[in-house]
């Protein structure tokens, strides 16, 4: 465990030592900005049925940003350390690769949790100003940030595989955004073939994510997407922890 933490902090440095994850927190800050102040400007305009969480996590524009964010944090991971020639020579020192991964996939969920946080001071802080005039469902806030942190684990993981299998960060941001896009495309497929056809049912209330933020953001919880995206993130942290068995071997 001592490694591991020791891992783990040498990684978080290297986050917030990095240009790049400034430039990301401070361009992920304007975009949910804005989208704050859209959905604030629609709910201004008329009565609206969906609550303001609603609108700001399910809308379309959520998702114009949302894939990108993933590929951005993870593709430097493992990418630079084999560009560098240094991911051999910290696979063969005394750790085990599990730490090494970990650590690394780790100092991304933390970095990705810190990302949100301005989000949540923005609810804060119309709370404040509108004196509570305006109702922010609890259980929905908390099911919308409870859904990005199950899926934000599986994408991550995603990422990490991305950022194993090459030495090129930008090979890494691609190949990591073309599995999630392939994995949000084919929920998308689903959710479309359930409408005419309910035995897709079952599978899109698994494995389709738009339809799992728009269940949480309006606070209803489902334990079968946090099942299928906590065992899918094991699974792909395993494969990534093969990939890197493979090279330390290869190494």
């Amino acid at each position: 465990m001592r490694t591991f933490l020791i891992l783990l902090s040498k990684e978080l440095r290297s986050f917030f030592l990095s240009p790049v994850a400034w430039v990301v927190l401070a361009m992920f800050m304007a975009i949910c900005g804005l989208s704050f102040s859209w959905s604030i400007n629609i709910l201004r305009e008329k009565p609206q049925d969906q609550s303001i969480v609603q609108w700001t996590f399910v809308p379309v524009w959520f998702w114009l940003y949302y894939p990108f964010l993933f590929p951005l944090i993870t593709m430097r991971l493992f990418a630079e350390e084999q560009k560098l020639g240094t991911l051999e020579s910290l696979l063969t020192a005394p750790v085990r690769t599990w730490q090494v991964m970990l650590g690394k996939y780790f100092s991304a969920v933390i970095f990705y949790l810190i990302l949100w946080l301005p989000v949540l001071l923005y609810f804060a802080v119309l709370t404040w100003v509108l004196r509570g005039r305006v109702e922010i469902p609890r259980g929905a806030l908390g099911g919308s940030y409870l859904i990005l942190f199950v899926t934000g684990l599986f994408h991550l993981a995603l990422g990490c595989l991305a950022s194993a299998l090459t030495r090129n960060q930008i090979i890494a941001a691609i190949l990591g955004f073309a599995f999630i896009i392939l994995h949000f495309l084919g929920g998308v497929f689903i959710m479309q073939q359930a409408q005419d056809h309910q035995e897709f049912r079952p599978v899109m209330d698994y494995v389709a994510i738009k339809g799992h933020i728009e269940s949480f953001a309006s606070g209803l919880i489902d334990t079968r997407p946090i099942v299928y995206y906590c065992s899918a993130t094991l699974l792909i942290l395993m494969l990534t922890h093969q990939v890197l068995e493979y090279r330390r071997w290869k190494s």
